[in-house]
C-alpha cells in the first residue's frame, strides 16, 4: 500500500466560473486550448476612467483590461432577491452565488435535498460598484455614512466584503461553517486550502470554495511605469524574455470539495484530488511588504509536498502565479527549485504554466482559476495552447535557474504521469504579493 493510499485527501466534485471572454468552464477550456488571448484593448472612445484625455492620450498610457461581460445580469427571481435588493447588491456576491450553485449542479447536488453540512469558503475585492454607482454623490455617501449599523441594511449587507461567505450560505441554506476569507491575490486558493481542512476536521461534508474579482470601471486603463507591476503593451508574458509586467481584470472561480472516501462511496463525478495543501507567510525577511519571497515559497511548497506524500519528481506540471514582473517570476521558479531539490536532483522534468499569459491577472479569483486550469488540462489529457503574443525562444525562466526541474509547458498531449489523471499530483504558487 502506497503512501497516498493511507493519506486523507479531498476530491473536487463540482467546479464553476466567470472568465474574461468565456462565461462558462467549457468556454475558458476551449479559449485555453486555442490560444486565446482575452485581454481587452479599448478604443480611445470605450474608455470609462476618470483619467481624461490629457492622459490618456499620453505614450505610457495602456487601454486595456480583462473583463467580464454580463455583470449586470442576475436572476433576482431565482435567488429570491427583491429587485431593489438585487440593484444594491455588488455584482461580485451576485457573480459568486450564481457559480456557487452551479458548482453544485454540475456535481449533482441541489442543496435542499442533501442531508449533510455543506460550508462555504469565500472572498472577494474592494466593492468598487458600492463607490462607484451606489453612493454615487455626496448626498448617498452621508446618508450611508450617517446611518451606518442602524439603518440603510439592504446596501450594507449587499456590499460588505465579511457577508460573502454567509450570505451565500443563506441565499442557497447551507449549514456549515461559512467564512469570509482574505489574503489579496492568494485569497481563493487560500479559501480553498481552509475548505480542505474543514472537511478533514470533519466540520461539514461538502464545501464550496473560492473568490471573485470584479471592479468598476471595467473599461479603464492605467499609466505603465517602469519597474512597476503592470505591462508596458497590455499583454502579460509570464516566464518570457520580453516578460515587463502584469494586466489586471474580473473573474471569477470556485470548486466544490468533498472527503476522497465519502465521493467514492457516494458516486460522485471525480473532477480532480487534492492530496495536500500548505500556507505560511514570508515575515519580514525580503525587500518591501508586496515583494515575494523565495524562501517562503520553497517552505509552503516542500511542505504541500510532504502533506500529499510525494516527492518532486512525481509532479509533471505545475500552474504558477507567474505575474510577468521581472521580480516576482524569478523568485517564484527559486522557490520552487528549492522545494524540488529537497527530494530530487533530476532537471528539465516538470512543465510550468500560468493562465496569466492567456487572461491576465484577476487578483483575488487567480487563485481559484489558477486551480481549475490543471485539473481541466487533467480531465482533457491535453496542455493548452500558451498565448504569448510576441514569444521569444530565450525564455526568462531558462535564463532564471539553468538548473532547475522546471521547463516551460509546450502545447499538445499532455505528458504521461505515473498517477492517474484523477489524482496526478499538481503543485502551484499564488503568493500574496505581484
Amino acid at each position: 500500500m502506497s503512501t497516498q493510499d493511507v493519506l486523507p485527501a479531498i476530491a473536487v466534485i463540482g467546479m464553476a466560473g466567470r472568465f474574461p471572454g468565456a462565461p462558462t468552464i467549457e468556454a475558458f477550456w476551449d479559449n485555453l486550448h486555442r490560444g486565446v488571448e482575452s485581454i481587452t484593448h479599448f478604443p480611445p472612445e470605450e474608455l470609462e476612467d476618470a483619467f481624461g484625455r490629457s492622459v490618456q492620450s499620453q505614450p505610457g498610457y495602456v487601454c486595456a483590461r480583462s473583463i467580464l461581460d454580463g455583470v449586470e445580469l442576475f436572476d433576482a427571481g431565482f435567488f429570491n432577491f427583491l429587485p431593489r435588493e438585487a440593484e444594491l447588491t455588488d455584482p461580485q456576491q451576485r457573480v459568486f452565488l450564481e457559480i456557487a450553485w452551479e458548482a453544485l449542479e454540475s456535481a449533482g447536488y441541489d442543496p435542499a435535498a442533501f442531508p449533510g453540512d455543506i460550508a462555504v469558503y469565500a472572498g472577494s475585492s474592494i466593492d468598487t460598484y458600492l463607490l462607484y454607482n451606489v453612493l454615487s454623490d455626496r448626498q448617498r455617501v452621508e446618508c450611508f455614512t450617517g446611518n451606518y449599523q442602524v439603518a440603510e441594511y439592504p446596501t450594507l449587507v449587499g456590499n460588505g466584503a465579511d457577508f460573502i461567505a454567509t450570505r451565500t450560505a443563506y441565499k442557497l441554506d447551507l449549514r456549515g461553517p461559512a467564512f469570509t476569507v482574505q489574503s489579496a491575490c492568494s485569497t481563493s486558493l487560500l479559501a480553498v486550502a481552509e475548505a480542505c481542512q474543514c472537511l478533514l476536521d470533519y466540520r461539514a461534508d461538502m464545501a464550496i470554495a473560492g473568490g471573485v474579482s470584479i471592479t468598476f470601471p471595467q473599461k479603464r486603463g492605467y499609466l505603465y511605469q517602469e519597474g512597476g507591476m503592470v505591462s508596458p503593451d497590455g499583454h502579460c508574458r509570464s516566464f518570457d524574455a520580453d516578460a515587463a509586467g502584469t494586466v489586471f481584470g474580473s473573474g471569477a472561480g470556485a470548486v466544490l470539495l468533498k472527503r476522497l472516501d465519502a465521493a467514492l462511496a457516494d458516486g460522485d463525478p471525480i473532477r480532480a484530488v487534492i492530496r495536500g495543501s500548505a500556507v505560511n507567510n514570508d515575515g519580514a525577511r525580503k525587500v518591501g511588504y508586496t515583494a515575494p519571497s523565495s524562501d517562503g515559497q520553497a517552505k509552503a511548497a516542500a511542505l504541500a509536498q510532504a502533506l500529499a506524500g510525494v516527492t518532486a519528481d512525481a509532479i509533471s506540471y505545475i500552474e504558477c502565479h507567474g505575474t510577468a514582473t521581472p521580480l516576482g517570476d524569478p523568485i517564484e521558479i527559486s522557490g520552487l527549485t528549492k522545494a524540488f531539490r529537497a527530494t530530487t536532483d533530476r532537471k528539465g522534468f516538470c512543465a510550468i504554466g500560468t493562465a496569466k499569459t492567456n487572461i491576465g491577472h484577476l487578483d483575488i479569483a487567480s487563485g481559484a482559476i489558477a486551480l481549475i486550469k490543471p485539473f481541466l488540462r487533467s480531465n482533457m489529457k491535453a496542455c493548452p495552447q500558451r498565448f504569448i503574443s510576441k514569444l521569444q525562444t530565450r525564455n526568462s525562466a531558462s535564463r532564471i535557474a539553468r538548473s532547475s526541474s522546471m521547463r516551460n509547458s509546450k502545447p499538445g498531449r499532455a505528458a504521461r504521469n505515473r498517477a492517474s489523471p484523477e489524482s496526478m499530483p499538481l503543485a502551484w504558487a499564488a503568493p500574496m504579493s505581484i
